[in-house]
């Protein structure tokens, strides 16, 4: 009679071995995680006439705008510099966030998630 509940399958190591790498994956993840939120990004627009740097926590630190890009007359043309340098620098961070995730789990993501950044 063949026996239930071995769920070993074969496997060396079993569930054990499976939770312990899911650990280290989750401890790697914590630690990438805080490293990228402390790094800082920074972005330009308009040729360096904008410039943003943020924190992989999305929060802007520095901005400067270039005395050139100020034209009462063309408020616009400002805010879409404006516009484009913050965009850039989130996509940074959000490429940042994908490329630390592949290097952990070696490319397969599917069920674990991404960072929440």
């Amino acid at each position: 009679m063949a026996r239930r509940g071995n769920f070993s399958g074969g496997m060396p190591g079993g569930m054990s071995n499976i939770m312990k790498q899911a650990q280290r994956i989750q401890r790697q993840m914590e630690e990438k995680q805080e490293e990228l939120q402390n790094t800082e990004f920074t972005a330009e627009a308009g040729g360096g006439v904008v410039s943003v740097t943020m924190n992989g926590k999305r929060e802007i630190l520095k901005f400067h705008i270039s005395k050139e890009a100020v034209d009462p007359e063309d408020v616009e043309t400002l805010e879409d510099l404006v516009s484009a340098a913050v965009s850039a620098c989130l996509k940074k961070i959000e490429e940042e966030g994908a490329s630390a995730m592949d290097s952990i789990t070696g490319g397969v993501n599917a069920g674990i998630g991404g960072f929440p950044f």
